[in-house]
């Protein structure tokens, strides 16, 4: 083997360290909150049958809370912009060079879009409540408008970005404040309480798959909390406020969705949720405040939730389009996701290319056929869990223990609690969703939508894409491997050699 001295990869330069603990929290809370209880609460209950749709909840915030302190390791030991592909870049170099975190950012590219067209699903059913007439095709056209918006928005500064971002944050805190304060002033404790006979009957292999579903469900509806990690480089003091901020928002947001999922329970019957034709299926939100407060209650608060819905995707999408830009900008991806705008500095082919699959998947998922029986919404979750859960989740977790044993020195001011317990607990929530996928798709879609081939196939078409790059780039597998230990130097900001070694 030949070692020879290579080029540090590129430094963040540009990026402030600015953002506190209380500021890095309310980032994180902000992205996971969003429109998803609003949308999801009623999926969770026909997933269980039931109010002990609880059990989702409880179960995806510890899910959440398992896989967070994982995050909280990685991202206070590397605290550089990118998250997940710089872990994987670091723990799987030594033996298939950028692979693994090429096919994140490949990945990346479709699951982040996923997650933002269900706010856009959202952002129609609540829509629904103040415009009943709205046809199917008045609404595809309102939601491909609003993925047009969402680009136009985010087509400026940072600057003006962050302030406009600031607001709609408030609005979001209102409108989810509204809603939990509303269901408890009308609230029937038997009506959230009272569970069917058999509820939970872990001899069944029909509770398994509900619980699979809900568990998919639950933690879809804490994503977020890792945002913190994927901006490192703009966290003051990071290894002491990153695992912070993952561990406090975790825990807030699980109080606000218990909060929500009993005080909605209280107010409007369960078996309503099951009827898609029930309003009480696709803007629980607004009923409940109507029930309430009254119609103009509802009709105002309404607002402040579509506000809401738009807010998640702007922000989702605008953490999101820096992911395969700051892979670029590294050389672990092609060369073109890099390009930034002349003026106001933003990744332009990173946010149209996340901008049209959102699109797409929206449209798609309104007009996916009529043997799938559940909402869009549930056929989104479904793909998007299953092509994360592969990639990143999976593969995380194996990068955590891969770093523990390879780079044993590395500074690390966050130690997960208990390793390796709750990587064990997270690797194996995530195997339940990925397993049963298919399962509870056959089940809640009908027959012929299969989550985990899709997956497969679109991992494998990455490989492909992945061979293409690296013959393009002359590295690992048709050149030599990259190895970056730079996180082992005196400072762990940001990473300070490499070597190159022969394939």
């Amino acid at each position: 083997m030949s070692v020879t001295e290579d080029e540090p990869p590129p430094a963040s330069q540009g990026f402030a360290r600015r953002i506190g603990r209380v500021q890095a929290t309310a980032i994180n809370m902000s992205q996971m909150v969003g429109v998803g209880p609003f949308i999801t609460i009623p999926l969770m209950v026909v997933a269980f049958g039931g109010p002990q749709a609880i059990i989702g909840w409880i179960c995806g915030g510890i899910l959440a809370l398992a896989d967070g302190l994982i995050w909280a390791e990685l991202g206070a030991s590397m605290p550089r912009a990118g998250g997940s592909y710089v872990y994987l870049r670091e723990a799987f170099q030594y033996r298939t060079g950028r692979l693994m975190p090429f096919l994140f950012v490949w990945t990346a590219i479709l699951f982040i879009p996923l997650i933002m067209s269900t706010g856009i699903v959202g952002f129609i059913s609540y829509l629904t409540y103040l415009w009943p007439s709205m046809t199917h095709a008045q609404g595809d056209l309102v939601g491909l408008a609003l993925c047009v918006l969402t680009i136009a928005v985010l087509w400026r500064k940072i600057d003006d970005i962050g302030r406009l971002t600031l607001v709609l944050w408030g609005v979001m805190l209102v409108s989810v404040g509204s809603l939990i304060i509303a269901s408890f002033t009308d609230f029937h404790a038997h009506q959230a309480f009272t569970w069917p006979a058999h509820a939970v009957d872990l001899g069944a292999s029909k509770f398994w798959i509900s619980f699979a579903l809900g568990l998919s469900v639950g933690v879809y509806d804490y994503l977020g909390y890792n945002t913190t990690s994927y901006m490192a480089a703009e966290i003051k003091n990071p290894g002491w406020v990153i695992p912070r901020s993952v561990i406090y928002s975790i825990l807030a947001v699980m109080g606000i969705y218990l909060l929500m999922q009993v005080g909605t329970l209280g107010v409007v019957d369960w078996h309503r949720m099951l009827d898609s034709n029930d309003p009480a299926s696709s803007s629980l939100g607004s009923l409940v405040l109507e029930t309430a407060w009254g119609k103009g209650a509802a009709q105002a608060i309404t607002v402040l939730i579509l506000v809401t819905a738009f807010t998640s995707v702007m922000t989702g999408l605008l953490g999101g389009s820096r992911v395969p830009h700051d892979a670029a900008h590294d050389k672990v991806f092609f060369a073109a996701f890099g390009k930034l705008h002349p003026k106001h500095r933003f990744p332009t082919v990173s946010l149209l290319t996340m901008g049209v699959i959102m699109a797409a998947a929206f449209y798609l998922s309104r007009h996916a056929g009529t043997s799938w029986k559940t909402p869009p919404l549930a056929v989104l979750i479904t793909f998007l869990t299953t092509v994360m859960v592969i990639v990143q989740s999976f593969s995380q977790v194996a990068a955590l223990v891969v770093l523990r044993r390879r780079q044993p020195t590395l500074n690390r001011p966050y130690k997960m609690w208990l390793y390796p317990i709750p990587a064990i607990i997270a690797l194996a929530g995530w195997a339940v969703i990925y397993v049963y996928a298919d399962k509870y798709s056959d089940k809640y879609n009908g027959p012929g939508l299969h989550p985990i081939e899709w997956s497969l196939a679109w991992v494998a078409l990455g490989a492909v894409a992945f061979l293409i790059w690296a013959r393009k780039e002359k590295t690992w597998p048709f050149g030599p491997k990259d190895i970056r230990e730079g996180f082992l130097g005196p400072s762990n900001s940001e990473p300070e050699e490499a070597v190159t070694e022969n394939a």
